[in-house]
């Protein structure tokens, strides 16, 4: 089983240079094999091997224009070609968008580090090829498993990370069985966060609503510094530093809540959301950024994983909210502005949200032939 451990690192002046010479020659590399890529594919109509492209690597570092980058690891070269091979096999099998060219203005700058490096716990230092031994908080111990790829990022207020991907040479869990005794439904909204189908909710923080104000006092100095001016510069970390409290906050509840839904329950149903096609109506779009549902329910499905639990799924055509779940009565006259309504049909009264995640429920169970049980 894989997991990943991430770590703040220390770089001294003469680390820190080196890992933007890192940086930089990776994303010279991968945009260098784009580039190839697509010349020939429109030339010839076919693409050049991640094996090719490597020997290419080798004929760059002898010619005299680019001897810069014998300074840098060769196997991270080799690192950007493949996370260019895997950005196409995404394109072609999930249809994620053509891969895109980096650019050095991007915030967020990383490169990988897929073997010969040596973690120290004993004094808190881990040793990467052609840096040496970088002063690193290794908080916690990821066991005896074998140590796979590393990747060195910089943030945008410029600290530095390792996290390092295990394989701790253990087969994920079985999954446990359920019934409908041990398994919720869950609702996700802005107002609460999380809807369960057991009548409770849990409010949404909302980080970004509660830090808009100072972000837009932030944003104004910005647009009155001139660009270039270390003033300026200084705005812009301060607003990246604001961002990255915004982000731990989120996923600090996020995870916290993830955790404990998948501890206290076996199975746990959800409506698969179309959050891309929400995020066009302009009046909520802010808000629904700011839940980050999609961000949630990928931390419950890899804990699930992680844990022996189980996901499921029902599809977002589903109509969870206008279905009384007494008698099953169809609303089709049901707004969003109703949070209250009463089944014309069974006289049952209900919370909009809570009765949504009690069908997700059925809806769910009962694709497992397990209604009833």
């Amino acid at each position: 089983m894989l997991k990943a451990y991430r770590y703040r690192m220390y770089p001294n002046k003469n680390q820190i240079e080196m890992f933007h010479k890192h940086f930089g020659a990776c994303r010279f590399i991968y945009n260098w094999a784009l580039e190839n890529k697509i010349k020939s594919y429109e030339q010839d109509g076919k693409s050049i091997s991640r094996f090719d492209l490597n020997k290419g690597i080798t004929i760059l570092k002898r010619d005299g224009e680019h001897e810069w980058l014998k300074d840098v690891n060769s196997q991270s070269l080799q690192g950007a070609t493949l996370n260019l091979d895997n950005a196409f096999t995404r394109f072609f099998r999930e249809k994620r968008g053509f891969p895109k060219f980096k650019s050095k203005k991007n915030p967020v700058q990383a490169y990988s580090v897929p073997q010969n490096y040596k973690v120290d716990f004993e004094n808190n230092k881990i040793y990467l090829p052609k840096i040496g031994n970088v002063k690193t908080i290794l908080h916690r111990h990821y066991g005896d498993g074998d140590l796979k790829t590393a990747t060195v990022s910089r943030t945008p207020t410029g600290k530095y990370y390792i996290s390092i991907l295990v394989d701790s040479g253990l087969e994920t869990p079985k999954k446990s069985e359920f019934s409908e005794n041990n398994t919720v439904g869950i609702d996700v909204g802005i107002k609460d966060f999380v809807i369960i189908s057991d009548g409770t909710k849990i409010a949404n923080p909302s980080n970004l609503k509660k830090s808009i104000k100072r972000l837009k006092v932030l944003h104004k100095r910005l647009s009155r510094k001139q660009k270039g001016s270390k003033n300026r510069e200084k705005v812009k970390i301060a607003i990246a530093k604001l961002h990255e409290n915004i982000s731990n906050q989120r996923h600090d509840f996020q995870h916290k809540l993830s955790s404990r839904l998948i501890s206290e329950n076996q199975a746990i149903a959800l409506e698969t959301l179309n959050v891309n096609g929400m995020l066009k109506n302009h009046c909520l779009a802010q808000s629904i950024s700011d839940a980050s549902w999609s961000s949630f329910v990928s931390k419950l499905e890899y804990k699930a994983q992680w844990y022996g639990k189980t996901i499921l799924r029902i599809g977002q055509f589903e109509p969870s909210t206008k279905i009384c779940n007494v008698c099953g009565y169809y609303n089709k006259d049901l707004t969003l502005a109703d949070r209250q309504w009463q089944c014309p049909d069974c006289g049952a009264s209900h919370d909009r949200d809570v009765n949504a995640a009690i069908n997700i429920k059925k809806f769910a169970l009962n694709k497992q032939n397990l209604i009833g049980i």
